[in-house]
């Protein structure tokens, strides 16, 4: 399911007298090391930076008041602008454009097999699956995540060479590759529970905002890729995935399973 990506709260040992220089206190530390860490630093420097020269030229040419004024115009539309094309977007706007989105895409695989149920409860719990998706490729337990696009999305090694982490800026996405393979998990179990055989389903993670450079990878078991490749990605699967291949009365029987355990949100 959808969520906001953010500050993630730390905790600090015990000072190691070695680590603190006797100019910054601790205190000090903390605001720069948060500083650092916020994505509109660069912003607010090249703004103010914009500003200065602006001041400048105006006061050498109409005086120092001119100057002034026209480094403060500047600001202000500066800030306009930026407020409109890079604010964070609030959490339930988030959700609502990311899942909408995928949506749409999910609707015009309608044509290639593919059906889907949206926004649905995992029972006994607070946890939502944006989309279950079911066709002729196997089923799949989608997450809708819309980003920061001002933050960049990699991945690092994370102890083994097959098992990278993923990262959103400073941020590691561990956590929420192991949540979609949790949501996958607990779908395919109570469909597998209600069928009376077992069924597979893959987590899938689909990212909107930031830049994501790769066209399809696994990450801990979950295939993570931009929104835009979502109508690509099932279109493939078929080929891909041989052995979770569905004809057309296994999907219809999984998807009426989908609609009976799976209750909505």
């Amino acid at each position: 399911m959808d969520r906001e990506t953010g500050p993630e709260p730390t905790t600090r040992g015990p000072a190691d007298p070695a680590d603190e220089g006797p100019d910054i206190p601790l205190p000090s530390r903390a605001i720069m090391a948060g500083l650092a860490a916020d994505p509109r630093v660069p912003i607010w420097i090249r703004r103010a930076v914009v500003c200065v020269i602006v001041a400048l030229a105006f006061t050498l040419w109409k005086g120092w008041r001119v100057g002034l004024t026209a480094a403060a115009i500047v600001a202000i539309v500066d800030t306009v602008y930026q407020s409109k094309t890079l604010a964070l977007i609030p959490a339930a706007a988030r959700v609502t454009s990311a899942q909408r989105r995928t949506r749409r895409r999910l609707y015009l695989l309608r044509p290639f097999g593919y059906m889907a149920i949206h926004t649905r409860v995992i029972p006994g719990s607070d946890s939502v699956i944006d989309h279950l998706v079911i066709g002729p490729g196997g089923v799949y337990a989608v997450d809708s995540e819309r980003w920061d696009r001002r933050l960049p999305v990699r991945t690092l090694a994370g102890g083994t060479a097959s098992a990278p982490l993923m990262y959103h800026g400073p941020y590691s996405q561990k956590d929420r590759l192991a949540h979609a393979r949790w949501e996958a998990a607990q779908a395919a179990r109570l469909l597998s529970e209600d069928l009376g055989e077992e069924i597979s389903v893959q987590p899938v993670m689909v990212i909107y905002g930031p830049t994501v450079p790769w066209v399809v990878t696994n990450l801990r078991g979950v295939d993570v890729f931009a929104g835009r490749r979502v109508g690509k990605y099932f279109r493939t699967r078929k080929k891909s995935n041989k052995s979770g291949r569905l004809d057309w009365e296994e999907a219809g029987a999984i998807y009426a399973a989908a609609e009976r355990v799976l209750p909505k949100d």
